[in-house]
């Protein structure tokens, strides 16, 4: 099983659509299931995932972007969002996102 990193902005974003139970949940689920997301071309070898919120179904639920750092055996999530709020973020965006954690991790 890889170690799950949760940033800042994931952690902020997350509290916003789920539960703290909610949140564990989706955690201990991606770090057994790293490789589940779309890898979404031209971010950088980011992923995203749909996820289910109580009684929305995954078309009401919610998504996660994150990246893996296999080398390291680390999964970082990166942001969370809730399908209605918005429908795709940017991959120059997510680029820039996963950049700067590369970054501060040097």
């Amino acid at each position: 099983m890889l170690t799950v990193i949760e940033t800042a902005e994931f952690v902020a974003t997350a509290s916003k659509i789920w539960s703290d139970v909610e949140r564990d949940e989706f955690v201990e689920w991606i770090a057994s299931h790293p490789e589940a997301g779309d890898v979404i071309p031209g971010s950088g070898g980011c992923r995203k995932v749909r996820w289910a919120r109580g009684g929305m179904g995954k078309q009401g639920g919610a998504r996660v972007i994150y990246f893996l750092r296999l080398t390291s055996g680390e999964i970082v999530l990166v942001v969370a969002y809730a399908k209605a709020k918005y429908d795709n973020i940017s991959t120059a965006l997510l680029a820039k996102m996963k950049e700067k954690f590369d970054a501060q991790k040097s």
